[in-house]
């Protein structure tokens, strides 16, 4: 899973990065020409279990890899968002947008969360606009009344009303068709609100979670400088540190499991002697379609896919039992992958 940083300059995107990382990027305007990457772990206790059940040579826990999208001025754009920020963006799974609630010397507009959510969600819209209407052109100078012209046709009008593309409910066949265009609007987002160190437990100001609804993003809130700073203690003294920020885990931790939440974010997993992992997926996703997670061999080739849900692996103890205890189900393509799914692929390219 790979999580854009995205918002205006100076609202401190880099300097969550670092509280979530525990990396040490340069902070500030102009500190950075390009994004900056880093990774963290999603601990898993069911890994940690399977692998005291098969001693594998290895284990990997899923991990969400965040890019710190160098972020344009706070001002209405005449062409959309600039093209490197926008092939930044394309390249993600979810993104996350942080806005500031702190004063910075370095800026001249006074902080504002819901006027920054709202004008960087109207440059995504524009954006995508821009790239939607030039496609349309085309399927209409070819004078066909396709799936494809019908899709384009609905996207336009979604856009031109100001309204994000993740509002809309895609079909597998849409979706198919919109691939090779990774439109920003369309992606998983969340509102990350950057406040000064006294707010951290402070409610979010007022009105910016119903106006985040309604653009189908969910919120959460985060000192960012402060727990930057934390984040680069021992473990060990973390907790005290934070506890006087009045919140109760790390910003990775809170992060971790917002992202999941609220980003409708699960983990199936696979087993054996070789290796114990955890693979992320969006909610929803199909079998065939998780299979690709692994390889696209896989998914090309997929012929049915062996699952056994984690509660009853532990209950029953081994993949033998669970066979004998009739727990180990046969699948299909269309199957829905849950989350805690022990699953193995068959699969013939």
């Amino acid at each position: 899973m790979k999580v854009g940083l995205v918002g205006f300059a100076g609202s401190g995107k880099t300097t969550v990065f670092n509280a979530l990382t525990g990396l040490k990027a340069n902070t500030g305007l102009g500190a950075k020409e390009h994004a900056n990457l880093g990774m963290i772990k999603v601990p898993d206790p069911r890994i940690e279990f399977l692998a005291e059940v098969y001693k594998p040579k290895k284990k990997t826990l899923a991990e969400i890899a965040f890019v710190d999208v160098v972020g344009p001025e706070a001002k209405k754009s005449e062409k959309g968002l600039d093209s490197k920020l926008i092939a930044d963006m394309r390249v993600v799974d979810a993104l996350v947008h942080v806005v500031r609630v702190f004063d910075n010397p370095t800026l001249t507009q006074a902080p504002d969360a819901k006027r920054d959510l709202e004008a960087f969600e109207a440059e995504m819209v524009f954006s995508d606009l821009i790239m939607v209407e030039a496609k349309l052109d085309r399927l209409r100078k070819e004078g066909k009344k396709t799936p494809e012209r019908t899709l384009f046709e609905a996207l336009v009008t979604q856009l031109e009303a100001g309204k994000p593309l993740r509002l809309l409910d895609f079909s597998e066949a849409d979706r198919a068709m919109m691939t090779s265009f990774a439109f920003v609007s369309a992606k998983p987002c969340m509102v990350l609100v950057n406040v000064p160190d006294d707010q951290a437990s402070k409610p979010l100001p007022e009105g910016l979670e119903t106006m985040a609804r309604e653009r189908g993003v969910s919120v959460m809130m985060m000192a960012g400088r402060a727990e930057a700073e934390i984040s680069e203690l021992p473990p060990a003294e973390q907790l005290a540190f934070l506890s006087d920020l009045g919140v109760t885990a790390s910003a990775r931790d809170r992060f971790v499991n917002a992202v999941y939440a609220q980003l409708d974010l699960i983990s199936f997993l696979t087993a054996g002697d070789d290796e114990c992992r955890a693979w992320t997926l969006t909610r929803g996703t199909n079998a065939r379609r998780a299979a690709g997670k692994i390889h696209s061999d896989i998914e090309r080739g997929f012929i049915r896919a062996e699952v056994i849900a984690f509660n009853d692996f532990k209950t029953c103890g081994t993949e033998a039992k669970c066979r004998e205890a009739g727990k180990l189900r046969l699948e299909g393509k269309d199957y829905i992958v849950q989350d805690g799914d022990i699953t193995h692929f068959r699969f013939n390219v």
